[in-house]
């Protein structure tokens, strides 16, 4: 797969994040995408990705995702990006706050025609506590 086409892959998927269409991301993440960080519980493939986000969609209502910086090498896409949102539904069994978030978090995915088959990620979930008032800090 070319550098482009994966960072087209990786722009549709942030597309698909940021429009809430979660159940297009059979189009970009394919059935057997291996997550190596994933979210507790997260299962493997587009159905993972699906609940992940639609949980932190409900906890952040207009959740937004920018991509502040994004390098390609071949089949490989990393970027950096910041995550904004409003606590408006419950999040890790933290009830609605209304206070808003910005966190930074970076991810690389690994494409294989098309399709998202690797992940590795990090996001600032203890900054989304503190910012929340879950945690002092």
């Amino acid at each position: 797969m070319s550098r482009e086409s994966s960072i087209q892959a990786t722009e549709k998927f942030g597309e698909l994040v940021n429009g809430g269409q979660f159940d297009a991301f059979p189009e970009v993440v394919a059935p057997d995408c291996h997550d190596h960080d994933p979210a507790p519980g997260q299962h493997m493939g587009p159905e993972g990705y699906k609940a992940f986000f639609t949980e932190l969609r409900t906890a952040f209502p207009d959740m937004q995702v920018e991509v502040k910086k994004l390098v390609a090498d071949g089949d490989s896409v990393a970027f950096a990006y910041t995550l904004t949102g409003t606590h408006q539904g419950d999040f890790n069994g933290h009830k609605p706050t209304g206070k808003a978030i910005k966190v930074r978090g970076m991810q690389i995915g690994r494409f294989v025609d098309g399709k998202m088959v690797e992940r590795w990620g990090s996001s600032d979930e203890l900054g989304i506590l503190k910012q929340i008032g879950a945690i002092e800090g």
